[in-house]
């Protein structure tokens, strides 16, 4: 019996030694494996036809890729021809021969397309597998060589392509230069001041920066660290401000280029705040930025400044009328045949001597419309606009010589366009009824016609459908463009006579058609090519409506399955949400699979997004400021709903089983639903998550809970600010919580996800915490990683399994 017991433990202890049998590969993990990244890259390309409208005429260029390579085409609409800019096959071979690289016609490696004025022109670069050969006055390392690079032009009706010398090549743009209107002068920051210089010299700057011949003109000269021009957002320990660096500043030209308008912020009162990045080499670095919380009293102050080109002089302009207020400049609208010029000049909404800004009290309750005439002492207020709540603004389209101007504004519960003159005496209003105007694509002064875009006019369609709309400014003569029950994203040309109209769902493959002034279409441009995609069992994921928990309002919302979804079996759900109020979680164009949707669904589950009141602005004021004064807690009622309403009407759904998953305010919003309602939700994944608001940056609590102005005894204005926040409620957790953060986020600052922490570690709660080193507020490279780590945790407490090899499945 001693040898028998003797043997058995020998035999226990040789077990124990031998390597452990590795784990039988989940069917789930080998089904969401197959639309890793990477094999995404190359199941769908192109989805969207984006033009680049040449510099005269109708005619426009675009690049598309399908499983057949990438093509370029040109547009003709007036001839209704769309003609391939290339014969590839003809263009491989010639640069074969040129570069010594062999290409192919499906694999062509054009960079920096262009076309020239002429609009026959186009130049493009192709870099070589070999190393660019070093000059004798070359001051670069030889320990860094870089690939040598071909610049080419090409002649479109001729087809002739010519190798051009380098000293040919399009100059390099330099980031800090804003260029004038009449392209003579480039303004730009330097040691926290403004500076000038001649378009001769900033010629001479592209060649060399360091040129000593280059001739600067100062005009300040009191820029501070934190008052001054060019600020950075942060700064490293390793850096420093005044360091000779041009930098860029934001401001607007005058039309005819004599004036600079711009505004400087003093941040000198407002408190730091710091994140450290580990990983740096050779020394962890420390980054420190201006911070601003919700009621803290050292507040950013603007400040308008105009300067005057001919002199060389600088005036600030009176502006005060609440304290902590805002400024935003106006700016007239870009061009599209600007697209691709060198220069792209910063104009002011206006004329030569006069512009229009907009003025914001720090609640957001008040806003003014306001305009500036140039030798004038102060800014004058023309319109102005009073809510109990929030308000948004959208850009001021100044027409008509300056003399009338079109608002966007919410001031009767949806957004509409109100036609003004520049006294700011409304003329008429624009648009009206039960739906959100989003924005003002074109003016048309010869006709007076605005093409504007617009959500839910239309009867029985999905209220986030975006539509192109017409109408006169008088009001009359409102008519949609764009055709179909979907979400068109568009683009017209400059003389507003084509639009390039994308259309999609989240259900349909995407499509492109160029239509005219009318609505009436001109030809097909693109559809995409889902083959590859289609072939590897990918489908489309549903739409749905349930009501709110109110049991009135209607939510929208999109489902998804594992492709190889089995209607006999039941599933967990995993509802992906973000509380918005500026966006919802819902996506209605078709958009490329995500780890967070239908990715996450490949691994075995239900996915759903919908919205919640208080969610999307493009729905009426009322929708979209429900949650006013409650971020924590507004939206989770709507979703535990949602989620009820789908598990009684689909039996697969398993209501036992329900996990809840965010990033950013959604990471806030997943945490508060586990929490919340503990015995509803079983885990939950939250992700960057700002769940101490009052940590957050003073715009978004400020500007979405709310805060009050108080005067005191003594006449001095406060802000008083209160705001329910996670850590608060983390007692509460019954079920599985894993938080997730960038160790470097200087959004949302990983502050609030330690104070959760701090609070579940008191509260004696089991969590799970993950750290990504280097990551900002997106999970940027480890973005597959976290996707990996966030299947294993709903597929262990939904689905009772989970792989636990030590290796993190291929990408």
């Amino acid at each position: 019996m001693k040898i028998r017991i003797l043997s058995l433990m020998l035999l226990g202890l040789a077990l124990q030694a031998m390597p452990s049998v590795a784990q039988e590969r989940l069917p789930e993990y080998l089904q969401a494996e197959k639309f890793t990244r990477e094999k995404l890259n190359t199941m769908l390309f192109s989805t969207k036809v984006d033009p680049h409208w040449f510099p005269t005429g109708n005619d426009f260029w675009f690049e598309y890729k399908t499983s057949e390579g990438t093509s370029w085409y040109v547009v003709d609409p007036d001839a209704r021809r769309k003609t391939p800019l290339f014969d590839r096959d003809e263009l491989a071979s010639q640069l074969t021969e040129i570069v010594h690289d062999p290409f192919e016609a499906r694999h062509l490696p054009i960079q920096n397309l262009k076309v020239k004025e002429d609009g026959r022109t186009f130049t493009f670069e192709v870099t070589s597998s070999q190393d660019k050969k070093p000059k004798k006055d070359d001051k670069k390392k030889a320990n860094t060589p870089e690939k040598e690079v071909f610049y080419f032009s090409y002649d479109y009706p001729t087809r002739k392509l010519t190798l051009l010398t380098e000293e040919a090549k399009e100059p390099k743009r330099l980031d800090w230069a804003s260029v004038s209107p009449d392209g003579q002068t480039v303004v730009y920051a330097k040691d926290c001041n403004l500076y000038r210089m001649s378009i001769a010299d900033y010629r001479k700057a592209q060649k060399d920066e360091k040129d000593s011949t280059i001739v600067e003109i100062q005009l300040t000269k009191d820029g501070s660290e934190h008052f001054g021009y060019g600020i950075p957002y942060s700064i490293l320990n390793t850096d420093t401000l005044c360091n000779g660096k041009r930098r860029g500043v934001w401001g607007y030209w005058s039309p005819d280029s004599k004036h600079f308008v711009t505004v400087v912020t003093d941040e000198r009162k407002v408190k730091d705040l710091w994140v450290i990045n580990s990983t740096a080499s050779p020394r962890p670095t420390l980054e420190t930025y201006r911070y601003q919380m919700p009621g803290e009293m050292d507040a950013p102050e603007d400040h308008l400044y105009i300067f005057d080109m001919t002199t060389n002089t600088r005036k600030e302009i009176r502006t005060a009328a609440w304290k902590n207020q805002t400024l935003m400049l106006e700016n007239r609208p870009y061009q599209m045949k600007e697209r691709d010029a060198e220069f792209i000049p910063d104009v002011w909404q206006g004329d030569n001597n006069r512009f229009f800004l907009t003025r914001s009290s720090r609640d957001l309750h008040r806003i003014d419309v306001c305009t500036y005439t140039i030798g004038q002492d102060s800014i004058v207020p023309i319109v102005k606009e009073r809510m109990n709540t929030y308000q948004e603004t959208r850009p001021i389209q100044v027409f008509n010589g300056g003399k009338e101007f079109i608002q966007w504004s919410e001031r009767d519960g949806w957004a509409h366009l109100y036609l003004y003159d520049d006294q700011g005496n409304l003329k008429n209003r624009i648009t009206k009824g039960p739906w959100h105007v989003e924005r003002v694509v074109k003016v048309d002064p010869a006709t007076r016609t605005i093409y504007f875009t617009a959500n839910g006019r239309e009867a029985n369609e999905n209220p986030y459908y975006e539509h192109l709309y017409k109408v006169n400014a008088d009001g009359s003569g409102l008519k949609r463009l764009t055709e179909g029950e979907y979400f068109h994203e568009t683009d017209m040309d400059d003389d507003a006579r084509f639009i390039v109209d994308n259309y999609s769902r989240v259900n349909t493959v995407p499509n492109a058609v160029l239509i005219d002034r009318n609505g009436n279409k001109v030809m097909d441009l693109q559809e995409s090519d889902f083959s590859q995609l289609f072939a590897a069992g990918y489908q489309f994921p549903e739409l749905f409506t349930v009501k709110a928990a109110d049991g009135v309002t209607d939510l929208y919302g999109v489902m998804y399955k594992p492709y190889n979804f089995d209607s006999t079996k039941v599933y967990p759900i995993v509802d992906y949400v973000y509380p918005g109020p500026q966006v919802e979680a819902v996506y209605y164009p078709f958009t490329r699979m995500s780890v967070r949707t239908d990715r996450l669904a490949q691994a075995g589950f239900i996915v759903i997004s919908v919205g919640q009141r208080g969610g999307h602005p493009s729905r009426s004021k009322w929708y979209h400021n429900y949650g006013y004064g409650n971020m924590r807690d507004y939206p989770l009622a709507d979703h535990k709903a949602a989620v009820e309403q789908l598990a009684a009407r689909y039996k697969y759904i398993d209501i036992d089983r329900v996990g809840i998953h965010g990033h950013s305010g959604g990471g806030f919003m997943s945490t508060a639903a586990i929490l919340q309602y503990p015995d509803f939700y079983k885990a939950a994944v939250s992700c960057a998550g700002n769940h101490d608001n009052r940590i957050y940056n003073r715009w978004w609590s400020e500007t979405h809970h709310g805060v009050k102005e108080e005067i005191t005894e003594k006449g001095d204005t406060t802000f008083v600010y209160k705001i329910a926040t996670n850590p608060e409620i983390a007692k509460q957790l019954k079920g599985h919580l894993m938080l997730v953060h960038g160790d470097i986020d200087n959004n949302v600052h990983p502050a609030n996800t330690i104070r959760v922490v701090d609070a579940l570690i008191r509260a004696n709660k089991r969590f799970e915490m993950l750290i990504l080193p280097g990551q900002r507020h997106g999970f940027g490279d480890m973005d597959e990683y976290f996707y990996w780590r966030m299947v294993d945790f709903f597929s262990r407490w939904l689905n009772g399994k989970a792989e636990d090899s030590v290796d993190i499945p291929r990408r």
